[in-house]
């Protein structure tokens, strides 16, 4: 690494639009960095309104192959619901695996007990389902997610001949806990950069703040607008942002990553004369 790079994040403030409990991990690192890490929550969860069907899906483990878990809050749903019902999720005769999107949710899934016999290169749901790919085929799987998740998964999953059981372990939902003076600098473009860690970011981006996505895409030129994943990118494309900044994975080394090359490379620019467009 550059002494540029290793130093392209002192003193830059940056926005994560996630829960503190969510970002220890990144604040902390970032902060080694010489960032100011500040946290702007966009998105927080709830239980589902109705239990019985995650409740009744717990009751059947034994009859699917695989649960599929693409987040660590659909690990933490699944896990703390069962815990609190007194509910197996080992119940006998079961032989089901887990198959996880990405490093982190299967860390969670893996301190939680739950057999991981597959993570995905990729970091989403559709590529973990092209990965396992023909294997799927006449299997049963178990899909507990959030109520806002994305349709793309199950299409994929049935495409290769699974039968897929989609379940609400959480609800989705906007935050309540709003810092005012760290919006006032998002809009001001006080900060430098802003990171969107889901589509539900992006949606819940407007509502929260009252500033529309246009108003953000008029600072991107001023400030990094970062996706956390590919489909995040995609949200903020169709929300109307051009220049996106994208970390490959949920990773903090991979968001850190994205950043210090980000900023590397305009202080490179910066360095040679050049202006910022």
């Amino acid at each position: 690494m550059g002494e540029a790079r290793a130093n392209s994040l002192a003193g830059k403030r940056i926005v994560i639009t996630r829960a503190m409990t969510q970002s220890e991990e990144l604040a902390r690192k970032l902060s080694e960095r010489g960032a100011i890490p500040l946290v702007f929550p966009l998105v927080s969860f709830a239980e589902p309104e109705d239990f019985g069907p995650l409740d009744k899906t717990i009751d059947e483990l034994a009859k699917f192959d695989w649960v599929i878990l693409t987040s660590v809050r659909a690990v933490r749903a699944v896990v703390g619901r069962a815990s609190e019902t007194r509910r197996s999720l080992r119940p006998a005769g079961s032989h089901w695996r887990a198959a996880c999107v990405g490093p982190v949710t299967a860390k969670a899934a893996d301190e939680a007990g739950l057999p991981v016999a597959h993570v995905s290169a990729m970091h989403n749901g559709v590529a973990l389902a092209e990965e396992l790919g023909d294997s799927l085929a006449r299997t049963k799987i178990l899909l507990p997610r959030s109520d806002q998740a994305n349709p793309n998964l199950p299409a994929a999953l049935k495409r290769y001949g699974a039968e897929v059981t989609e379940v609400i372990a959480y609800r989705t939902v906007k935050s309540e806990d709003v810092n005012r003076s760290t919006l006032e600098e998002i809009a001001f473009g006080k900060t430098h950069a802003v990171l969107f860690f889901s589509p539900s970011a992006v949606k819940h981006y407007g509502v929260i703040t009252g500033v529309s996505m246009r108003s953000l895409s008029g600072l991107q030129n001023e400030i990094a607008i970062v996706a956390v994943g590919p489909v995040t990118a995609k949200a903020l494309r169709e929300a109307g942002i051009s220049r996106v900044v994208v970390a490959a994975d949920t990773t903090a080394a991979a968001v850190i990553e994205a950043l210090e090359e980000h900023f590397a490379g305009g202080a490179k620019q910066e360095q040679a004369g050049a202006k910022r467009v």
